[in-house]
């Protein structure tokens, strides 16, 4: 658990014996000159512990001075030209700006943000100039988590490189229309810029650190060479208050991930106001990643400090940085020179002589770490020197940084979208920019010649690093798919064997496991229990992956399906965190970009815990154009008996059908799945297609029918005949998907025997595939009114006027996806409300969608039409004994 930290306080214990406390200090300084520093850690560590074995210090502060980590005597030079730098920065920094304020001006709100970048950009041009490797034909390069809303200092700089032009910059947030650029890093929208998406706050650490993590799979498992390549994630203060955020912080240290090296932009500011106003959100980041394993390093105070920090033998000015809090640290960043000495540096005798020298100006152009080149150059090189652990920057910045009175470090800068001409003159006078006042007021975006020293540098950094970035690779060689019998055989000849969808799924992907070109392209990943859903015996097949090994005897070592972690194991089994899962799932379903090497992860979980738990970070992964399956293994409401209101779905699909490239399917047995696995992976490993899987499936045994020879293309469109009527002339027709088929098919010889209704049953494997495809046919109809009309495949199979009765384990909003595109009267059975912990049979009876609710739906719905007799419904019901005067299932 993290430790508090308190906010600063003034009062300080008095020294009692000074000259007792100057010998102490006298002999650690002695002992720093003749044994060194690594000698002073250790007596000091032994002094903490000794300390604390006495009582006398229970618990020693969780962070370092309020200063930067790095000495300047441990500083390594700085390899750039620092003069041609600051001048690109300021170009990049003024087009950014430009960028936004013109699209608002012209456009009204089109929203877009200038304070994050101008706070972020020394940080930014640091790590393009000198850190960040692109992919190239050589060697794969590394991979930048952006922060996203600084994405308009990214599409600046990709314009003084000539990837983006003047048309691109003027149609910002304006992508339809013309060449416009996407709000924030979206790959749907821009497949060949953005690699990653991290708009949605909060997922950009966590996805940066399981990739990270993947990274090294690959690598230890022999399948891509990774070393040397790095994962940079730059984010915000802010942020770090997301969940997802800090939800990976211990996986990331305690599997070494020295690969990865987050950089957290601390300008103090969240979107209103300070991030901590009344405490110091620094600190609090280092002792949160300090005590999760990671290295910190802190860049707090810019070069023109350090002479002030070398005069300062007496920590006063340590002191007084330990004292203010952020809310006031934020106030002194909005204030010119004379204010910060007189209500800052003036409040302490001791602080007020160390700049006596200094004047008002002198004092206004002090920097904060995050704006030095130096200072950031230094911090970066020390991460990527460290080995054994990840590393984290904190860089303290200005939000605004450079926009004066209209955002710097203002509690409005990220609101700042618009600024008068006054404030643009003095944006260019800041920064030096060769401006005239009629192309500041046009909001002109300005390119050197490309003759001029500032691109030559550009180029010639961006050269160095193996070419520009973020750049996204859009496809990968195809990786050929074994034909579906060599696998499946056991699934498409179910010949009446009992067994359940969820382990017919698992004994899909355990045998392609076996075959010699894909087996490898795998990754099964499971948060946990893997027993649960039958997966125990990939433990000795193919091993847990870790990246130590197994380093102790397991219990079970024994037992056939013994617990088999190994560092070149193919399994990820993640713990309980599904965020973790999905986002390992969404490294490996984006390998064939990142990596130019396609992979086929297999994520099976209960799918309560996917689309309701998880599902910005599945959103995230379409926008990302994902490729793999998502399984959830306990499908349905009444599937899952015992377990009750929060792990019963009833909702999964009907998130599942909102994202655009997610094919969602409910089958019922296990040759529909076989069908539709074999059919996922030819789309997207053979054939290239930026769309993933979801599949539902359940932990119930029934007798399991094989493949009719006509049912492929229907399985795969989202619905096919099962069973035709007995007599060829069906009064009413019955849909069933997913677990409640069997419901249906029963229903239906209840009504041939009991009722001499002769009936047609359906299986629905996705009614949200049939209702997108009947979506576009009413829309090329509808648009081609000259034209002879299409049929959908809804109408195709459910043409006409005989009624329909629809029966799901999931709510009614399901199978009602498709009501709109159907002429006949059409009844929905589903699994509104909560959940209950109870029988699979008293579920189904209680959320009225078992045999007996669907007769008696088929026979309310045939005496409607006048085709029964209103007095044989009441005789069902009766003869069913089912309730009458209770309330409905979804408002219990």
């Amino acid at each position: 658990m993290t430790a508090h930290i308190d906010p600063p306080r003034k009062a300080v214990n008095a020294d009692q014996d000074a000259i007792e406390t100057a010998d102490w200090l006298a002999s650690l300084g002695s002992l720093h000159h003749s044994a060194g520093a690594e000698r002073v850690r250790y007596i000091l560590a032994a002094l903490d512990r000794h300390a604390k074995e006495l009582g006398v210090l229970l618990d020693s502060p969780p962070f370092s001075p309020y200063r930067n980590s790095i000495p300047l005597e441990q500083q390594k030079p700085y390899p750039g030209d620092i003069a041609i730098e600051t001048r690109l920065t300021a170009i990049i920094r003024w087009n950014a700006l430009a960028m936004v304020v013109r699209a608002n001006k012209a456009y009204g709100e089109l929203g877009g943000h200038v304070a994050s970048y101008a706070s972020a950009a020394e940080i930014f041009e640091v790590g393009f100039n000198h850190f960040f490797r692109a992919s190239s034909s050589e060697s794969e390069g590394d991979l930048v988590y952006f922060q996203p809303h600084s994405s308009p200092g990214v599409y600046a700089r990709a314009y003084l490189e000539g990837r983006l032009s003047d048309e691109n910059l003027k149609l910002y947030r304006q992508e339809l229309s013309g060449p416009g650029l996407s709000s924030y890093p979206h790959p749907w929208l821009m497949p060949e810029f953005w690699q990653v998406p991290s708009a949605s706050m909060g997922l950009g650490p966590i996805s940066a650190i399981y990739q990270a993590r993947f990274m090294k799979y690959l690598q230890h498992r022999g399948l891509v060479q990774t070393a040397g390549r790095h994962v940079w994630g730059v984010f915000g203060d802010g942020e770090m208050d997301e969940p997802e955020s800090i939800a990976g912080l211990a996986l990331a240290a305690r599997e070494n991930l020295d690969n990865l090296t987050f950089v957290v932009n601390c300008n103090l500011q969240r979107l209103d106001g300070p991030v901590r106003g009344n405490g110091q959100v620094i600190q609090e980041l280092e002792s949160l990643f300090q005590g999760a394993g990671w290295n910190v390093i802190k860049v707090l105070w810019g070069s023109d400090w350090d002479d002030i920090f070398a005069r300062d033998i007496k920590h006063a000015l340590l002191r007084k940085f330990a004292d203010t809090v952020d809310g006031k640290y934020q106030t002194l960043g909005a204030k010119d020179g004379a204010y910060n000495l007189a209500n800052f540096f003036s409040e302490d005798p001791e602080v007020r002589a160390l700049v006596a020298h200094m004047s008002d100006a002198d004092i206004d152009g002090l920097k904060r770490g995050g704006h030095d080149f130096k200072k950031l150059f230094a911090a970066f090189a020390a991460a990527k020197d460290i080995k054994g652990r990840p590393t984290v920057i904190l860089a303290k910045t200005k939000k605004g940084y450079g926009m004066g009175g209209a955002g710097e470090s203002r509690m409005t800068s990220h609101q700042a979208k618009k600024l008068d001409v006054d404030a643009l003159y003095a944006f260019r006078d800041r920064f030096a920019l060769p401006l005239s006042n009629k192309q500041v007021e046009d909001l002109e975006f300005f390119r050197p010649a490309e003759d001029s020293a500032e691109i030559q540098y550009l180029r010639a950094r961006r050269a160095a690093l193996g070419g520009y970035m973020p750049a996204r690779r859009r496809a990968s060689a195809a990786l050929p798919v074994p034909p579906l019998q060599t696998y499946a055989e056991f699934a498409l000849r179910g010949d009446g064997k009992e067994t359940s969808t969820t382990m017919a799924i698992v004994r899909l992907f355990t045998n392609l496991l076996k075959d010699k070109t894909l087996g490898p392209r795998i990754v099964p990943i499971v948060a946990d229990e893997a027993r649960t859903f039958g997966m125990a015996n990939l433990f000795r097949q193919v091993g847990i992956y870790s990246p130590a090994g197994q380093l102790y005897e397991p219990e079970d070592a024994g037992s056939m399906l013994y617990y088999k972690e190994a560092i070149d194991g193919q399994l990820l089994e993640e713990g309980i965190t599904e965020a973790g899962a999905i986002s390992s799932w969404t490294a490996a379903a984006t390998s064939y970009s990142i990596h130019n090497f396609p992979l086929l992860p297999f994520y099976i979980y209960y799918s309560m815990f996917g689309f309701q738990r998880v599902g910005d970070l599945i959103w995230a992964a379409a926008d990302q154009r994902a490729r793999g399956f998502l399984i959830g293994a306990t499908a349905g409401r009444t599937t899952l008996g015992g377990e009750g209101l929060q792990h019963q779905d009833g909702s999964s699909h009907l998130m599942a059908a909102t994202v655009p490239n997610c094919r969602a399917y409910d089958p019922a047995f296990s040759y529909e799945v076989a069908v539709i696995v074999d059919h996922g992976m030819r789309s997207m490993l053979e054939q290239g297609n930026d769309e993933f899987y979801y599949l539902t499936a359940m932990n119930e045994n029934y007798a399991q029918p094989s493949m009719p020879d006509d049912a492929r293309d229907g399985i795969i469109k989202g619905l096919y005949r099962v069973l035709p009527s007995a007599d060829g002339a069906a009064k009413i027709r019955l849909v069933g998907s997913g677990a409640i088929l069997p419901e249906a098919l029963a229903a239906a010889a209840m009504l041939q025997s009991e009722w001499k209704v002769a009936c047609e049953v359906w299986s629905a494997t996705s009614f949200s595939e049939l209702a997108r495809e009947a979506r576009d046919v009413e829309r090329t109809n509808r648009l081609s009114p000259l034209s002879t009309p299409v049929e959908s495949h809804v109408v195709q199979c459910l043409g006409g006027k005989v009624p329909i009765v629809a029966a799901s384990d999931y709510v009614r909003a399901y199978p009602q996806l498709i009501g709109s595109y159907i002429e006949a009267p059409y009844t929905v059975l589903g699994t509104d409300g909560f959940g209950r912990s109870d029988t699979r049979a008293a579920l189904r009876s209680f959320f009225e969608v078992d045999r007996k609710q669907i007769v008696v739906a088929a026979l309310s719905a045939l005496a409607k039409l006048g085709q029964v007799a209103r007095e044989q419904v009441a005789e069902a019901i009766a003869s069913y004994e089912l309730p009458t005067g209770v309330a409905s299932p979804w408002s219990r």
